[in-house]
């Protein structure tokens, strides 16, 4: 992915195994979150191929790439402010449903069954996430952890098999980021899905990812498992030694 004359990733190689945890990390600037973008649709790569499920994606619309089955949260945060927790779940159903504007309109059995289901698993997903007795709270009155575990659930609710999470460890505390470690295991775990994870948050890294990639400057500098990435020195050059 280049923009004008400047690389912001050069030549990398990644490959994601079904059920795996996977870590993506290096210093600010290295281009995580643009392999994130170029992954999601936001970015066409500037060449290159993008395979999902062994179908190209590159170049398609986010859109589509979430209904293909790959979701994504963000470094920064992007609820609906004003719409209450239980609506932020819901409205991410929007591209697993059946029902047309005319079915809405009509307001049909099919669709207000849909709607029922749809409220249902949203409230289910809440539970997973702990947040459940919060669901009529508007997502901006939230505690920063709080909103951070809604965003993951907002994007579970696209039923992805890719699961992306840009830093969900930024701005918690050692207590929130040690239950946010179990909930990600646990996620993995029970619903079998990839993830990849972008983290700042070496105890979050090194405590779940079973393999570890390094980004500098765009390019790959290491790949291999929490232990032999902690102990490569081009690693502690680039980034660890200076965490």
């Amino acid at each position: 992915m280049r923009f004008g004359g400047l690389f912001a990733v050069n030549e990398l190689d990644l490959a994601i195994a079904s059920g795996q945890l996977y870590g993506l990390i290096g210093p600010n600037g290295a281009g995580k979150t643009t392999v994130f973008n170029v992954i999601t649709g936001v970015y066409t790569p500037t060449s290159g191929e993008i395979l999902f499920e062994g179908g190209s994606i590159a170049g398609q619309r986010c859109g589509r790439i979430t209904r293909r089955g790959i979701a994504r949260t963000f470094q920064n945060i992007r609820l609906f402010g004003e719409m209450s927790v239980l609506d932020n779940v819901k409205v991410a159903f929007d591209c697993r449903q059946a029902t047309t504007l005319t079915t809405a309109v009509l307001r049909t059995a099919a669709h207000r069954e849909e709607e029922a289901r749809v409220g249902h698993e949203s409230l289910e997903l809440l539970k997973i996430f702990k947040l459940d007795h919060l669901a009529q709270e508007r997502a901006k009155n939230l505690p920063y952890g709080s909103q951070r575990r809604l965003e993951i659930a907002r994007a579970m609710a696209t039923a992805p098999r890719l699961l992306l999470l840009d830093e969900p460890a930024a701005g918690m505390n050692p207590h929130e980021s040690t239950e946010l470690m179990d909930l990600i295991r646990w996620i993995r775990d029970r619903f079998g899905m990839a993830i990849l994870l972008v983290e700042h948050n070496m105890k979050v890294v090194m405590g779940i990812c079973e393999t570890v990639h390094v980004l500098d400057y765009g390019s790959t500098i290491a790949i291999g498992p929490p232990a032999q990435i902690q102990r490569d020195p081009k690693v502690i050059e680039a980034y660890l030694g200076g965490a």
